[in-house]
């Protein structure tokens, strides 16, 4: 039991110290990765998509040049950023943007800058500042390093959930503890949706994208998922689009100081 209680001390502490903070929101986050390592693995991964034979990269078209002008000029403004602000050694990204043939509504960042837009999501994004929209939010999600932070709360839930179940014999609490871990990071998953909405918003705005056009985005994206059945908000990822379109005009008047015509 002594070993148990100084172990559980030694990973509580590893914990509670292996933290970094997100860019222009402060927050602070957990991150026991090798932020390195899972670029590479990422890398690697990325390549294996767009060379699955069941993956349809597009390879040219007035769609793709609009995917990779919007990704560009976000991923320029946001590196300028980084720069001026003294984040510039903490990121090695090297960006990539393709386009995928699929009905899909969907687009997705990886860590290190790898980007998939699909056809899906033109007809929903309409415009380049609704392209912007959904590709500064998916972004955001990279530079603010969700992925890693994400595969550190899993680490730190089973290594806390392993004592928990040890240090009472009790195999029922160890379950109950699991899902209540579960539930616990669905909620922090939401936390960071809504965090990559606000700093969507200030991605778009840095690289000229007026954001009041993520507004009518999210209404438009609101409308292609109805009679979707999505689940109930306490129980999803994403916040309820009600909650994510309220946020936003809350985060409006900090997105319009970066808005540069």
């Amino acid at each position: 039991m002594k070993n148990l209680k100084i172990i559980s001390v030694i990973i509580l502490t590893t914990i509670l110290t292996a933290c970094s903070t997100v860019p222009l929101t402060g927050r602070r986050q957990l991150n026991l990765a090798n932020s390195e390592a899972i670029q590479q693995e990422a890398e690697q991964a990325y390549r294996q998509f767009l060379n699955d034979p069941k993956t349809t990269v597009v390879k040219s078209g007035s769609e793709l040049q609009r995917v990779r002008t919007v990704g560009n000029r976000i991923a320029q403004a946001i590196e300028t950023y980084l720069n001026q602000n003294g984040y510039a050694n903490q990121y090695n990204f090297s960006w990539e943007f393709n386009l995928i043939q699929s009905k899909d509504i969907n687009a997705w960042a990886m860590p290190g800058g790898k980007v998939a837009v699909y056809t899906g999501l033109m007809p929903v994004a309409q415009t380049d500042a609704g392209l912007a929209t959904v590709m500064g939010h998916e972004i955001a999600h990279a530079i603010a390093r969700h992925s890693e932070e994400r595969y550190s709360q899993m680490m730190g839930a089973q290594a806390i959930g392993g004592i928990v179940g040890a240090s009472t014999g009790s195999q029922a609490i160890t379950q109950l503890y699991g899902l209540g871990g579960q539930l616990a990071l669905l909620r922090y998953g939401r936390k960071q949706e809504s965090e990559a909405d606000r700093l969507g918003l200030i991605f778009m705005a840095m690289a000229g994208y007026n954001p009041e056009s993520a507004l009518s985005f999210w209404q438009r994206m609101a409308s292609a998922k109805e009679g979707n059945g999505a689940p109930p908000e306490f129980l999803s990822s994403h916040p309820s689009d009600e909650t994510r379109i309220r946020q936003i005009q809350q985060n409006l008047p900090e997105a319009r100081k970066y808005y540069r015509r």
